[in-house]
């Protein structure tokens, strides 16, 4: 298999991205959040070559990316609750898991045999720009293998999925480094299917307090929702201390090999994470340590986001 093209975050470059997107090939996409693995969202096998690219079990859904909230309604109901939420959020690093519309147009290889979608109008330039030269909605999960360590750089894609994927649109790092904030909005409640990057201090005033479900039973109904994910090869640990060998990513006045942020700034650590992850596993290959050790992160605003990852990190493997 070729290597993808690089293309360059020019109007030529969005234009050769929308052109293969349309031909239903793959292109890793920057958002503001993490790179997204995009794919014409209405087509079967296009949709079908984001799971084989990634390895992703079917039963897990995707975001759908539109570029506003015209795009959206064309594809979901939207109850008050979630209207308020897309007026204020969106573009943004925010997910709304809504019931799908009569005539949707989708894959049903999505919404995972689900009645729901959820949807997301990304913020970043250059994905605004591919979807309207696209013109289609496009399915776009994390731009890894599946349950390993998101990308947030064009490295990282290429590292992970390489000869898989057609391109790669590169617009350098992303600004906020976790993946969006997942909701299920309703007349009864909203509840929080996903920390991310928009934290509960920001959406609680909208919507009163969150009602969280962020690791079902047995069915999925959101991305990044499975008790294993963003893993990296080497063991992970959270807090404690520290033991022989262990590659150390530190936070705060905790120092290490590598750090989130030395001013123990959160918004610095989310952007942080997932670089620090990448080459903390390298290096615990290149020492052949014997694990990698996090320091303690405050369970507060993007913190949570930041912990949940780690969790997940650190969960058992299957």
């Amino acid at each position: 298999m070729s290597p993808p093209e690089i293309l360059p975050d020019t109007a030529d470059g969005h234009a050769r991205a929308a052109a293969i997107l349309r031909q239903g090939g793959l292109v890793a996409l920057p958002t503001e959040t993490v790179y997204g693995l995009a794919a014409d969202a209405t087509g079967d096998a296009a949709v079908a070559g984001i799971y084989a690219a990634k390895g992703r079990p079917g039963h897990n859904p995707l975001i759908v990316h539109v570029p506003d909230l015209a795009a959206a309604e064309t594809l979901a109901g939207f109850p008050d609750p979630a209207r308020a939420l897309a007026e204020a959020f969106w573009p943004g690093p925010l997910t709304l898991v809504l019931p799908l519309k009569p005539g949707h147009g989708l894959s049903p290889r999505v919404t995972a045999g689900l009645p729901t979608v959820a949807l997301r109008v990304p913020a970043h330039a250059a994905m605004q720009a591919v979807l309207r030269a696209a013109g289609r909605p496009l399915a776009a999960p994390s731009a890894n293998p599946s349950g390993k360590i998101t990308a947030t750089t064009p490295a990282h894609v290429l590292a992970g999925l390489g000869p898989r994927i057609a391109a790669v649109l590169d617009a350098g790092p992303c600004a906020v480094g976790v993946e969006s904030t997942i909701l299920a909005p309703a007349p009864s409640g909203t509840r929080l299917l996903r920390d991310g990057g928009l934290s509960r201090e920001v959406i609680e005033p909208i919507t009163g307090p969150l009602i969280a479900d962020t690791t079902p039973g047995a069915k999925l109904e959101a991305p990044g929702q499975m008790t294993s994910h963003y893993a990296p090869h080497a063991p992970l640990y959270l807090g404690g201390q520290p033991q022989p060998g262990e590659i150390i990513i530190g936070y705060g006045a905790v120092q290490g090999d590598l750090t989130l942020s030395p001013k123990g700034d959160l918004a610095e650590a989310a952007r942080n994470l997932f670089s620090c992850l990448h080459t903390a596993d390298a290096l615990a290959a290149a020492r052949n340590a014997p694990a990698i050790r996090v320091a303690e992160i405050p369970e507060t605003g993007l913190g949570r986001a930041l912990n949940d990852r780690l969790r997940r990190a650190a969960a058992p493997r299957d």
